[in-house]
């Protein structure tokens, strides 16, 4: 580590540091599946040969809609005679009944996910059938360039169609290897087997190429296979359940597709309405009028409308205030109808974003309603054909619309700029940049010919460097603010906040991630997972509960195949999918199981985290979460280590982590993922928060001022640097004095 700073130019050697600072998290991956082939005596057929042949192991897969009506359609092929078959995740929708019909023209009912990787778009689905024409898996790693494939699927509902064409490449593609095939993909091929001419499968339709017709992308079949070696398997009841709107919270009126994700609102597909209108109706209790209902919207396409609506019925009847079409109205619903839908007040504001997030506000006196957009009040209105009623959400025709912030109470502000403020934030944005913006007319320009437009090219740049450093600026703000609220936690008093410390780590790359969502969520769980057991039931049935509405009835599961995605770090995003790494999911553990009576805690074992179950009666019990809840001896936990790990066992491993300790563990993950691709901006964050846990760490104040140094943050590094100077710590005298002859030298004069 100490000699970073003979090349501090060089990013690459601070990576070095974090993955020395970090403790390495990596796991026993599934075994690797590429490694061999499938093999297979049999010779190359003919396009017509094989399409004979596997057009029996083809499916269309479907799923249904709120009104039973099918919704989407796509492909799958059968890769196990006992029912299992591979698709696409995209194919088959969210939380949606879904179905399978084979070639002989019989149906079945999807009866569970069987595993799913998100960051692949790959799902196994399992049917109550045997004896299936399972096709053979190859190993789409030895698939050459111009090798002859085929594919089969359904295009825009042309079943089993057959295509051919060559493997023209493999690209990446958002982190994930794609084979690239001279293949048109069309609406419903997606999941459908892509082959070579021995009938194995290679790959599963996924992608369409946005700049020719004959060219599109599937997912090798070797990502597959870890899903199909540990899958996770969701039974139907359950899946159902994933991203749906919570009932105790809305109540959602037919039309439309209503889900929740990272603690917002979001809403897709034609509502049953007329015009398209679909509505997400409140649970809360509504206070006696004067009240006031907010909430922050954003749409596409522009044209679209979606907003709020109060004094529902449950049914037709009801107001709504909502952009529309870039103006903003204000309606009554009387009814199902054109005839009985009366726009009260419509007109155009500058106060509207055309883009981005807009927010709305209504107040409900009683003789008038007053209706807000962003803060500015744009429409005063009386009406009294309806005095009470429900409020919540609405969209209308074909608009994909996302809402956060939904709040009713007796009376809603939100911070507002004062003059003073603004006066002040304007201050410091033209400082940024010496030069302020042109001062002459652009009619004057003309003359001056080409000197002109040069001085206008050189004052853009200066604007947009300016644009670069006042996002810069915000960003930095959000960062204080977190780690502000993150010291806040981890230092109060009374029984240490876990989960709110570990959602305040993802918030500090997700700045609008809503923690109370998630709190709730958790609390939601914990609440389902006991709702069978009587108020008496014994530490032990509380467990066992736990272990089976975890891991059999909602899927949660470790990641196989995107292991390094920093999604899995992310406790928000766990929750959101069902996948994680080893820690975030036994955070999760912790805190269902903390909420239920149950006392569990972390076991920091060297490269790969587990928990351990400690009754007040009866002997503990480890609990491997990341392999979906695997109860573990010590014998085991040293197997997993030394399976892992060429240094000697020490029983200590088995210790209980502090809290604080799983917190920095949690950040070392990051740090080490953001030091992979050399992102000193969240390599600097992760620092910084693991500084708030322990301040007097001369390791991470002297990787601070290195990352300062990279970052130009000229007086953090040097207030580091005299850190450094005045107290003991692990570094050389000569390292320190390195790096603060680099800031000198480098830093504006």
């Amino acid at each position: 580590m100490l000699h970073l700073i003979r090349g501090l130019t060089s990013i690459a050697l601070l990576s070095v540091v974090a993955t020395a600072l970090a403790q390495d998290q990596a796991i026993d991956r599934p075994a690797d599946a590429t490694a061999t082939s499938n093999a297979d005596a049999g010779m190359d057929k003919s396009v017509e040969e094989l399409a004979a042949i596997a057009k029996k192991s083809v499916v269309v897969v479907t799923f249904r809609g709120r009104d039973g009506e099918r919704q989407g359609l796509g492909s799958g092929v059968i890769v196990d005679s006992n029912g299992l078959i591979a698709t696409n995740l995209h194919v088959i929708g969210e939380a949606r009944p879904i179905s399978v019909e084979l070639q002989d023209g019989r149906k079945f009912d999807v009866t569970a996910i069987e595993a799913t990787e998100r960051s692949h778009d790959l799902a196994v689905l399992r049917i109550d059938a045997n004896g299936l024409p399972a096709l053979p898996l190859g190993n789409s790693d030895e698939l050459q360039d111009g090798q002859a494939v085929m594919a089969i699927g359904n295009p825009v509902g042309l079943e089993r169609s057959v295509v051919s064409g060559v493997l023209s490449g493999r690209r990446e593609m958002d982190g994930v290897t794609m084979l690239q095939i001279a293949i048109p993909i069309e609406r419903g091929n997606s999941g459908g087997p892509l082959l070579d001419l021995r009938g194995r499968i290679h790959g599963f339709l996924t992608l369409k190429s946005l700049k020719t017709n004959n060219l599109g992308f599937a997912m090798p079949v070797n990502a597959l296979k870890p899903l199909l070696k540990k899958p996770n398997p969701v039974p139907m009841s359950r899946w159902l359940t994933i991203g749906v709107l919570d009932p105790e919270d809305w109540t959602v009126l037919p039309g439309g597709r209503w889900r929740q994700r990272a603690g917002r609102v979001l809403v897709d597909g034609r509502g049953g309405g007329f015009g398209g209108r679909a509505l997400c109706l409140s649970t809360m209790e509504v206070p006696e009028v004067p009240f006031e209902v907010a909430v922050e919207v954003k749409f596409e396409p522009d044209e679209g409308a979606a907003g709020l609506v109060f004094h529902a019925d449950g049914g037709d009847r009801h107001y709504g205030f909502y952009p529309s079409s870039g103006s903003v109205r204000l309606s009554r619903f009387d009814g199902p109808d054109v005839y009985s839908w009366k726009v009260m007040r419509e007109l155009r504001t500058a106060s509207l974003n055309k883009s981005g997030w807009n927010w709305l506000k209504v107040r409900v006196e009683k003789d008038r309603f007053q209706c807000f957009i962003n803060d500015e009040m744009v429409i005063e209105e009386s009406d009294g054909e309806y005095t009470r009623g429900r409020v919540g959400l609405c969209k209308f025709r074909q608009t994909e619309a996302e809402f956060k912030g939904f709040h009713v109470a007796a009376s809603i502000t939100r911070p507002r700029a004062t003059p003073e403020l603004t006066d002040r934030v304007t201050k410091v944005v033209d400082g940024l940049v010496g030069d302020g913006p042109l001062t002459a007319a652009a009619e004057s320009l003309i003359k001056d010919g080409e000197a002109g437009i040069t001085l206008l090219e050189e004052q853009a740049v200066k604007l947009e460097l300016q644009a670069a450093r006042v996002r810069k600026l915000a960003a930095g703000l959000q960062t204080k603010q977190t780690l502000d609220e993150f010291e806040k936690t981890i230092h109060a008093k009374g029984a240490f906040d876990l989960l709110r410390a570990g959602l305040l780590i993802s918030r500090l790359d997700n700045p609008e991630l809503e923690l109370d969502a998630y709190v709730k969520e958790v609390e939601r769980h914990a609440r389902r997972a006991q709702s069978g057991l009587p108020q008496d039931a014994t530490e032990a049935a509380k467990f066992t509960a736990l272990n089976t509405y975890l891991f059999e009835e909602q899927g949660f599961h470790g990641s196989r195949t995107d292991y390094d995605n920093r999604s899995n770090s992310y406790l928000n995003e766990v929750l959101d999918d069902r996948e994680g790494l080893p820690i975030t999911l036994s955070v999760l553990y912790i805190e269902i199981a903390r909420k239920m009576g149950l006392n569990v805690v972390g076991v920091g074992l060297p490269r790969h985290f587990i928990v351990r179950h400690e009754p007040k009666d009866g002997e503990p019990q480890l609990v491997d979460v990341f392999e979906r809840g695997r109860l573990m001896s010590k014998d085991d936990a040293r197997k997993k280590f030394e399976a892992l790990s060429d240094d000697r066992w020490d029983d200590s491993y088995l210790d209980a982590s502090p809290p604080q300790a799983i917190l920095e563990r949690m950040l070392r993950n990051l740090l080490n993922s953001a030091a992979q691709v050399e992102d000193s901006e969240r390599m600097l964050r992760y620092v910084e928060a693991v500084l708030v846990i322990n301040s007097e760490s001369g390791r991470e104040r002297f990787f601070r001022a290195a990352l300062c140094y990279r970052t130009q943050r000229w007086d953090q590094a040097r207030t580091d640097v005299e850190w450094l100077r005045r107290n003991e710590s692990n570094i050389s005298e000569q390292a320190i004095e390195d790096l603060a002859r680099a800031i000198e030298r480098d830093a504006p004069k």
